[in-house]
């Protein structure tokens, strides 16, 4: 039994491994991140209640999700079809497309959650 939780614990590993790179190397993701921060900061400034924090919750992590997915999309294109292809390309833009709509869902949902608190 003791084997099977240590194995499992294990198993997270490469996922960290993953999760830092992302936030390491990509700009994008950075961004994201910082943008974490701000509204993590501001839900405790404003006090925001446990249905608020949870909408934010969710919002961070679809964004930060199809972040991490876009970028896993785009290294397999790249290391697939290094060369410059019309699909390839259509691939890792509708792979940023995923990106742009959680972010703009997001944004409406910070808004939703944090526009009232100034009035």
């Amino acid at each position: 039994m003791i084997l099977f939780i240590k194995k499992r614990i294990l198993s997270f590993i490469p996922a960290f491994k993953g999760l830092f790179w992302l936030f390491k190397n990509e700009a994008n993701a950075q961004v994201h991140l910082m943008a974490t921060f701000v509204v993590v900061i501001a839900g405790f400034y404003f006090n925001i209640d446990s249905k608020d924090w949870l909408f934010l919750c969710f919002a961070i992590g679809l964004v930060i999700t199809a972040e991490t997915l876009n970028t896993s999309i785009e290294k397999l294109v790249d290391l697939l079809h290094p060369q410059n292809h019309q699909q390839a390309g259509l691939v890792k833009d509708l792979a940023a497309a995923g990106v742009l709509i959680a972010s703009i869902v997001a944004v409406v949902i910070a808004a939703l959650v944090f526009v009232p608190k100034f009035f």
